[in-house]
């Protein structure tokens, strides 16, 4: 099934619906699961069923019905009214462990299909990112009908411009990186702020120019620790005397792998990401002489109520993944693209990352006002003179 392809189901089938939210919470998924359920509910006279913490509750069968007080008065909320769940994977999920805690996985994807079929549910509209959408492949696969919506604050679902959630975590790193830049300025010191995102720089990369910090490093551009220490004794001899670093927490020095904080065997993605804000600062101290601080900013990005902008995006997606249900579409993810709301498969999404291009346009205007991105480029054109943004 391509992009171009769409498995038309009967719309006058689809009479009662299933929302889960899978992954890490983000702001939105209240906004989005009330665009859904109300939608459903007013327009198609649908029943609206939530499960719970994401496919952990199929494969538990907590499924509950939803009212339209249930979905009233949350679209400014944050997380989700329905829980959800990182860890979980049906088709490799930790049923036990053994007595040296070593994890055994089984595929109990059957399980998920009978709480569907014993609820009735005719269709499935899943609320996620890349891991939610590669978890509800096997049921696009076996017959069942999902609609996917795009989560994620790393904005990193391939097949559309922007996920819900990614706003707010910007808006969110872009007033920490500004308080850092003013206790930079007193203290005439260099800030290194870590910020979320996994494989993708998008976090890093828009908070970054949003905030004029004078260094963005992300996986993308693989950075030059010497070229680093040269970029920040320059600014520092020559500039304002501080420096605000960013990065993001997937960056890797060139040559080198991603920092890992520790590993969840017990976990489908069992890789978590950490630490890499500190390596840099430590690279600074060695090559400079200058005071370095570290601020991690972790899971604050993922919470608090979705800014105005997220809750329009959020809105729009889930009533368009009503209205392209209702038109017969299964198997779709509903995606914005040139700004405009479209749907793709599901399927050649499930398992692929839109990372940040090394050509983006935000990049070369991000480097045009002297920005670094930790490799000799800007030390190449002078950076010795470049002030900062802000």
């Amino acid at each position: 099934m391509g992009y171009s392809s769409r498995l038309l189901m009967s719309p006058d089938t689809i009479k009662r619906i299933g929302i889960l939210t899978g992954g890490g919470d983000c702001p939105g998924l209240n906004a989005v699961i009330r665009a859904v359920a109300k939608t459903a509910m007013l327009q198609f006279r649908m029943e609206v069923f939530g499960i719970e913490d994401g496919f952990q509750g199929l494969i538990e069968n907590r499924v509950r019905p939803l009212s339209f007080r249930d979905v009233s008065g949350i679209l400014t909320r944050g997380g989700t009214i329905l829980g959800s769940n990182n860890r979980c994977n049906p088709q490799r999920y930790c049923t036990s462990q053994l007595a040296d805690g070593t994890p055994v996985f089984s595929d109990v994807t059957a399980t998920c299909l009978q709480t569907i079929r014993g609820h009735k549910l005719d269709a499935v509209i899943v609320i996620g990112g890349d891991g939610t959408m590669c978890c509800a492949a096997p049921l696009v696969e076996a017959g069942v009908n999902v609609i996917g919506i795009p989560k994620t604050i790393d904005n990193d679902l391939f097949g559309t411009e922007i996920t819900f959630g990614f706003l707010t975590a910007v808006a969110t790193a872009t007033e920490a990186l500004d308080r850092l830049h003013s206790t930079a300025d007193s203290h005439h010191r260099v800030m290194v702020c870590e910020v979320m995102g996994r494989n993708a720089g998008w976090i890093a990369l828009t908070a970054g120019v949003a905030s004029g910090s004078d260094m963005i490093l992300i996986p993308e551009i693989p950075f030059d620790e010497d070229a680093i220490g040269e970029y920040i004794t320059q600014r520092m001899e020559g500039g304002p005397g501080f420096a605000i670093v960013v990065v993001a927490e997937g960056a890797r020095r060139a040559g080198g792998s991603q920092v890992i904080a520790r590993i969840d065997p017990t976990s489908a993605d069992p890789v978590r990401l950490g630490g890499i804000g500190q390596r840099v600062a430590d690279a600074i101290g060695t090559r400079t002489n200058v005071e370095v601080r570290t601020t991690v900013l972790g899971h604050v990005l993922r919470g608090g109520m979705p800014i105005a902008a997220d809750r329009i995006l959020a809105t729009n997606f889930g009533y368009h993944a009503i209205s392209i249900l209702m038109e017969g579409a299964s198997g779709r993810l509903v995606v914005r693209e040139n700004n405009v709301f479209s749907d793709v498969d599901l399927l050649v999404s499930a398992g692929r990352q839109r990372l940040v291009p090394t050509n983006h346009a935000l990049i070369t205007a991000a480097r045009a006002v002297g920005t670094s991105f930790g490799d000799r480029a800007t030390l190449a054109r002078g950076a010795s003179g470049t002030s900062s943004v802000v």
